[in-house]
């Protein structure tokens, strides 16, 4: 298992069981997968009955990318391509990734309702263009200044800053928590 960075320089740390993040900066690994990608499918127990969300991630996307999940570590970042996350609305698929230890998915693409359902579960997701980023790139992703870095590749795009209540949320680990940290919140 990968060690976090510090969270003085924007890793995951953990935060009442979940993990949380400091948005400053998160650094990790590229773990490319295609586009199209269905997480009902590949991280659901609707697909393997009475199995539980650890289980789940250890075969999670083996069937577009075997090995994926064995090759994964903490820290680590998605790079997807179009429409990651499409026809889901579970937020198991959520869950599964974050006991991965998923720091973030960068995609030019996403399933709306999965979009949605990460953000409300505190797991970062980025849309922008993934073209010339390869699997094991060293990728960082500023999501306040709204940038994607490759630096060995000399990769740097531009993406829309996520808004202030979304990066509170996501620094709080999510809705829930957002809401036990602020519960008069309006």
């Amino acid at each position: 298992m990968r060690v976090l960075l510090p969270v003085a320089t924007g890793a995951l740390r953990p935060r009442g069981g979940r993990m949380s993040l400091n948005i400053e900066l998160i650094r990790g690994s590229a773990r490319i997968l295609g586009d199209e990608v269905s997480t009902d499918i590949h991280c659901s127990s609707k697909y393997l009955p009475g199995k539980d969300t650890a289980y789940i991630a250890l075969h999670a996307f083996e069937q577009i990318a075997p090995g994926f999940a064995n090759a994964f570590q903490t820290g680590d970042i998605i790079v997807a391509g179009a429409n990651f996350g499409i026809n889901s609305s579970r937020e198991q698929a959520i869950h599964v990734m974050q006991k991965m230890g998923v720091a973030a998915i960068v995609a030019p693409s996403f399933g709306r309702q999965f979009f949605r359902n990460a953000i409300n579960n505190g797991l970062p997701v980025i849309e922008c263009d993934v073209d010339g980023i390869a699997s094991g790139d060293a990728v960082s992703v500023d999501l306040t200044m709204g940038c994607v870095k490759v630096a060995a590749r000399q990769i740097k795009r531009q993406t829309t800053p996520l808004p202030p209540a979304i990066l509170s949320l996501l620094s709080a680990g999510g809705l829930i928590p957002y809401l036990q940290q602020y519960p008069k919140w309006q």
